[in-house]
């Protein structure tokens, strides 16, 4: 198993960058709740270890992770709400949240390592897209534990809002769980109105 490293951050740093973020977004799957993102600018003298892709980590690993990271790196969290989703499309809306965690670092990144194929198009700063880079760069790690752990809160607050869907569980993906509670409760306010399966329950004949 390859485990994320400081070395795309190393080539970038001998280029001269300095203040090097990694991005990362969680929640393009779910039916409910925001699409969320995180931008994380490790200290090379203190990178926290263990770091590695949210998804191979337990989640007693991530919560020690993310608390390691916010007292040894700059961090920052940007959404897109549930209307924003629906009105833009999902992979737009996700951009949208990076390019706001990104905004959101003071002073602002001189470089921006992405996960996945794709550069948000409204960045302002020089950007390299990394395919799968949360198992490659440990700033990108970064970011997809930092945005994970702050987006399983927010769905384990909404859950106590709206109980019976298992959001503190399923953190609003489509688990068998929460499609028979939408099928049995209804829709609520945060569920995604253009996602297949709640379009399908709104507008059945």
């Amino acid at each position: 198993m390859t485990t994320p490293n400081y070395d795309l951050e190393h080539a970038l740093r001998a280029r001269g960058y300095v203040r090097i973020a990694g991005v990362d977004e969680v929640g393009r799957g779910p039916l409910a709740g925001p699409v969320a993102a995180a931008a994380v600018i490790l200290d090379p003298d203190r990178i926290p270890e263990g770091l590695n892709d949210s998804k191979k980590l337990t989640a007693k690993r991530r919560e020690a992770l993310d608390l390691a990271l916010r007292q040894q790196a700059e961090v920052s969290v940007g959404q897109a709400s549930v209307e924003e989703i629906d009105e833009l499309n999902i992979l737009r809306a996700a951009h949208l949240a990076m390019e706001r965690a990104v905004a959101a670092l003071d002073p602002a990144p001189d470089f921006l390592l992405i996960d996945g194929n794709m550069i948000p198009r409204g960045l302002g700063v020089p950007s390299q897209a990394v395919v799968k880079g949360d198992t490659r760069s440990v700033s990108i790690a970064a970011a997809s534990i930092v945005a994970k752990i702050w987006r399983d809160q927010v769905m384990v607050d909404l859950a106590q809002q709206h109980p019976g869907y298992g959001w503190e569980t399923n953190a609003g993906y489509p688990s068998k769980h929460h499609r028979e509670a939408l099928r049995n409760l209804g829709v609520t306010p945060h569920h995604r109105r253009s996602f297949k399966p709640v379009h399908n329950i709104l507008y059945q004949e």
